[in-house]
């Protein structure tokens, strides 16, 4: 499916005041798709049929993402998406949701995972996570292995770099982090082009990226909401990711009780897109037994 046509099945919603780009198909209980930084939700696009020939699926671009808004003036905190995506699934009057994020979108769900402890805890109304499956990302900022432009992104300089990344850039940087025998084509790498530029996005990417930084201040919270909850979780990872690979499994082994992993021989940071059918066949396995 190309951008394009991703672009013309999707609709828009008001949420909290911004323009949201979300898709919505199939039937039965819902799953919720949350995508990485810096792309959108296009990037579930090969694993998306296979999805929603069994449940009811949703997923959207964040705020700052795709074909959603991109305010100038705006924090972009992981917090504030969080916001988006619970009032989001109260407009759809989702109950119940199953869970499926990657990268960036790992941190919001750790966000909505550690809500939904704290409804547990205090009894409040709101929607009951029952399952999550987490691919590579940053659980854990002492295991996160930022690239070099991220690291600059998020420095005093970050809004200079944000200016003079290009296309280019992007694809060196893609390369790193995809499996050597996995590489992104040149029209994929277009189309996320596409899509971090839509509506001026690579002027903000230096907001965005500190999402980083949230993660270091509410790592207790986020893995703290992992250790305790009794929502069944699963890692699905691609083990040559040089940001949050095999690395990365190890030390959840070591923090998570009872962990649940499947790691991907030979697949980089994308595992969505490197290896859509064996992470689906793996997905699937895994929430099925939730349903």
């Amino acid at each position: 499916m190309t951008l394009e046509q991703w672009k013309q099945k999707g609709s828009y919603r008001e949420v909290l005041g911004h323009k949201i780009f979300t898709q919505e198909e199939g039937s039965g209980e819902t799953v919720l798709l949350i995508h990485g930084f810096p792309t959108a939700s296009w990037d579930w696009w090969q694993m998306w049929p296979g999805l929603v020939a069994r449940y009811h699926v949703l997923a959207l671009d964040m705020l700052g993402f795709g074909f959603s808004d991109k305010p100038k003036n705006q924090a972009y905190s992981i917090l504030e998406q969080a916001d988006i995506i619970e009032a989001f699934l109260k407009q759809e009057d989702v109950q119940r949701v199953h869970i499926l994020s990657h990268d960036y979108g790992d941190t919001v769900a750790q966000e909505l995972l550690a809500r939904h402890e704290d409804r547990i805890t205090s009894g409040v109304i709101g929607p009951y996570i029952v399952s999550l499956c987490f691919l590579n990302g940053g659980l854990f900022p002492e295991t996160h292995r930022a690239l070099r432009i991220q690291r600059l992104l998020m420095s005093p300089i970050g809004w200079i770099v944000s200016r003079i990344f290009s296309r280019k850039k992007l694809g060196e940087s893609f390369k790193k982090v995809f499996g050597p025998a996995t590489q992104p084509t040149e029209s994929e790498l277009d189309e996320f082009w596409s899509l971090i530029t839509y509506k001026g996005g690579n002027r903000i990417i230096h907001k965005l990226i500190w999402y980083m930084q949230d993660r270091i201040d509410h790592r207790e919270r986020w893995v703290g909401a992992m250790q305790q909850t009794q929502v069944p979780l699963r890692v699905i990872d691609g083990v040559v990711d040089p940001i949050s690979g095999i690395h990365m499994t190890e030390r959840y082994r070591e923090l998570i009780p009872h962990p649940d992993v499947v790691l991907l021989e030979d697949i980089g940071h994308f595992p969505l897109i490197e290896a859509p059918d064996e992470t689906l066949t793996h997905y699937l396995a895994f929430v099925e037994k939730h349903v």
